[in-house]
């Protein structure tokens, strides 16, 4: 299995681009800020062809480029119908002393919406590019924030866990729509009861594993008593 990670924008936010194999079909994960030249060179260098692009919640660093990339190769977007409205207020995403320079940094709108995004729910499975994702809701971030698992090769689950947990800490909760109690859910369901093996490709920052999580981070030790 091949997973392409691309730090997008100026907030360095992780795209992922990953395939069965070179030569065939692949599936974008968090398109964010400046991500479609780096979308492109990873197409071209590994002969792929975006059958999909989904998107872990809809904040703008995550997003941005997601109906340009879908425009241009005909393809769906996912993304949970709780942050389907954050594509076209993402100041709505945000607190209120953040809003201004976003607004300033994006322009005023109207910003562009996938014209094929569909709706995710909890528990969906979907397959896309010959892989299989297993879609998880995990609300704390946003209210439709979701993880997507699949099985690498070797047997290992890997986890695109967008802004839900990081490498040492986990995300953050007081934006809008944001839930300490629902975080704390999120993660004992979607990082605790995960097997150690189990990858963890992040939002921001380095990848990571349950194990190391488990072990080292303070806020999933305090959740975990």
């Amino acid at each position: 299995m091949l997973i392409a990670a691309l730090p997008t924008g100026p907030l360095a936010a992780n795209c992922y681009v990953l395939a069965p194999a070179p030569g065939g079909d692949c599936v974008i994960v968090d398109p964010g800020q400046e991500a479609t030249v780096q979308v492109a060179e990873v197409l071209a260098e590994h002969d792929l062809t975006p059958a999909a692009i989904l998107l872990t919640h809809g904040h703008f660093d995550h997003v941005w480029s997601a109906a340009e990339l879908a425009e241009a190769h005909g393809v769906p977007v996912y993304l949970h119908v709780e942050d389907h409205g954050l594509l076209t207020e993402p100041a709505a995403g945000v607190d209120a002393g953040f809003a201004a320079q976003l607004q300033m940094l994006l322009g005023p709108g109207p910003y562009p919406v996938p014209a094929d995004l569909r709706e995710l729910s909890g528990g969906d499975t979907l397959t896309l590019a010959g892989v299989e994702f297993g879609v998880e809701h995990t609300p704390g971030h946003t209210p439709g924030s979701v993880v997507y698992t699949v099985t690498a090769e070797d047997g290992v689950p890997v986890m695109f866990a967008g802004d839900l947990v990081f490498s040492g800490s986990i995300g953050r909760t007081d934006f809008p729509g944001g839930s300490t109690d629902a975080m704390n859910r999120s993660l004992a369901s979607a990082v605790l009861d995960r097997p150690d093996a189990t990858r963890i490709l992040p939002g921001h920052g380095p990848a990571t594993t349950v194990e190391r999580e488990r072990a080292t981070n303070p806020y999933l030790r305090d959740i975990a008593g």
